[in-house]
């Protein structure tokens, strides 16, 4: 077995769908495993030119690829089945390719309900919360409980360790570290394990570890109740510019500047092998950086918020960065 992983290094939105998608072209696996939460998530990926946005079938399905929604992730059985019928009008084959972790659980009517009622959090209404709950007190449907969905059962042990030799696996993170339910901004969080670690429950080999790409934006977004964008214009410029609105919900993600510190420790502790920066062409519009092509680097030369910023929250005190970008090696 080996195992690469994508996983978002900050609140989510950072472009993991796309890395993902880039990856499964490249990368030669045979699975590509979505690892944890539920259709509160969407990527947006463009395929051939179209643009598409999935929100519970992991990417591999592009490329032929054999794509499942681990026991990590709880399912929404109409979106799932809206999500087929949509990739499958629109081109993308999924027949023999989507399957569903038989110890899965099942977003029902009631935890949607149940997620109307959230005012403090701002959830994305989609039940994955209540859904959560059910499962850890031991009341929670499973997909094995569930006749409809018996085509698309599979076991995750079986499977990796029985009836494939040598699996070559691409685990698909959502969320991000920012909203882990553990590590993020509590209770500003999501209710699934969204670091590299949370893969080894999904009947991942530790050993097989090799390659993790973490994901993360030139500066920061955030979606929910919490405070998080300054009141600076600059900022509603950036929110324009990088067209911050969720792929889920349509809501304005927040923005703020890059958090070093907290990128930092994010790398830490997802062991990140691979650091993937997207939409710096966003703080280039801008005018905070500018990007000299030639040398292969990107500075920060002017902005004085933005040193300023970067002065007060960097234990180094950096007023400048320097960063190289390969963009074909990722």
């Amino acid at each position: 077995m080996i195992t690469d992983v994508v996983v978002g290094l900050q609140y989510g939105d950072e472009g993991k769908g796309k890395v993902t998608h880039h990856l499964c072209k490249k990368g030669h696996y045979s699975h590509v495993l979505r690892f944890n939460g539920g259709c509160n998530a969407g990527h947006t990926i463009i395929h051939n030119g179209k643009k598409f946005v999935t929100h519970h079938i992991p990417a591999g399905v592009f490329f032929g690829i054999k794509s499942i929604i681990s026991n990590g992730c709880v399912v929404n059985i109409a979106q799932f089945k809206k999500e087929l019928d949509y990739l499958n009008s629109n081109g993308v084959k999924t027949k023999g390719l989507i399957f569903i972790a038989k110890n899965a659980h099942i977003i029902t009517d009631e935890h949607l309900e149940l997620d109307l009622k959230d005012k403090k959090i701002g959830s994305t209404k989609r039940g994955n919360g209540p859904a959560y709950s059910d499962k850890y007190a031991r009341t929670g449907l499973r997909a094995e409980d569930v006749p409809e969905l018996k085509e698309y059962l599979i076991d995750l042990y079986r499977e990796f360790y029985h009836d494939h030799k040598n699996p070559r696996i691409l685990c698909e993170g959502a969320q991000a570290f920012g909203l882990d339910i553990d590590w993020g901004d509590y209770p500003f969080v999501t209710s699934s394990h969204c670091t590299t670690a949370s893969i080894f429950l999904n009947a991942i080999e530790p050993s097989s570890l090799r390659k993790v790409y973490g994901v993360c934006k030139a500066y920061e977004t955030y979606v929910g109740m919490k405070r998080f964008q300054p009141t600076n214009p600059v900022f509603k410029k950036l929110q324009l510019y990088g067209n911050e609105y969720g792929s889920t919900t349509g809501r304005a993600r927040q923005c703020n500047w890059l958090n070093l510190d907290f990128l930092k420790k994010s790398i830490k502790m997802n062991y990140v092998t691979h650091l993937v920066i997207n939409k710096m062409d966003v703080l280039n519009d801008l005018g905070v950086w500018s990007l000299y092509e030639g040398d292969n680097t990107m500075y920060f030369p002017s902005d004085k918020e933005f040193k300023k910023h970067i002065t007060e929250n960097c234990d180094n005190g950096l007023a400048s960065i320097q960063f190289s970008y390969h963009p074909d090696k990722i």
